[in-house]
């Protein structure tokens, strides 16, 4: 079955900010649904479709991965966070990090609340993943990323408990040659979509070589 979601693509695309506030309330199954279907249809590597989705509500088994999230937490994401704050002068900036800091934080010590996981999973084989085996599943992430925004859901891509990858796969029951690439928090958020912070374009985009503002046009110099 295929639904409507309310938000239209480019709207999506602007506002889907991570979103780590999330309330406890029950997500309709026929939601979770509709999200699956939009990562199925994502672009994968020569159609194998070596994919899968874990979808994770028993609390138990969460109560478990969260364990080990918060521990790869206390033990870099929290030391890296106070390492950045103590370098950044008072300012807006050091004040919009220490929002985010908070909220992370926030996740971290609540991400077993969340009332659904998309745990998503690709089959790696004999050799394990390599830098090209993201392409596979890294796309079916984003479209449900998307679906979850249109659905008026919050969510955020989070890979944090790949510090304990193989701890985490095995309370999941994942069999072997099957590997977690990113754990998916799905439930209403507590606060509002917004849009994305982001630099500049020059920032991101480069005309010809590396460096060159995209926004020189060809020909120009860019001084």
């Amino acid at each position: 079955m295929i639904l409507e979601g309310d938000v239209k693509l480019f709207e999506a695309m602007f506002s889907v900010r991570a979103m780590r506030r999330l309330k406890p309330d029950p997500v309709p199954e026929a939601l979770v649904e509709q999200i699956l279907r939009a990562g199925q249809a994502a672009p994968n590597g020569g159609n194998s479709q070596d994919w899968g989705v874990l979808v994770v509500t028993d609390s138990t088994v969460k109560e478990k991965v969260q364990v080990y999230y918060q521990r790869a937490y206390d033990e870099l994401v929290a030391k890296h966070y106070a390492e950045r704050l103590a370098q950044m002068p008072d300012g807006p900036d050091r004040n919009k990090l220490a929002r985010q800091i908070a909220a992370v934080a926030h996740l971290t010590y609540h991400f077993h609340e969340v009332p659904v996981w998309l745990v998503a999973c690709l089959r790696v084989g004999a050799q394990g993943a390599n830098p090209m085996s993201g392409a596979s599943i890294y796309p079916a992430v984003q479209n449900m990323l998307l679906a979850a925004r249109a659905l008026g859901l919050g969510s955020t891509l989070t890979t944090r408990h790949m510090v304990y990858g193989a701890e985490v796969d095995a309370i999941l029951g994942l069999p072997e040659g099957v590997k977690s690439f990113a754990i998916l928090p799905i439930g209403y958020p507590e606060g509002r979509f917004g849009p994305v912070s982001r630099q500049p374009l020059d920032k991101f985009a480069h005309r010809e070589a590396w460096g060159q503002p995209f926004t020189t046009l060809p020909g120009k110099s860019s001084n």
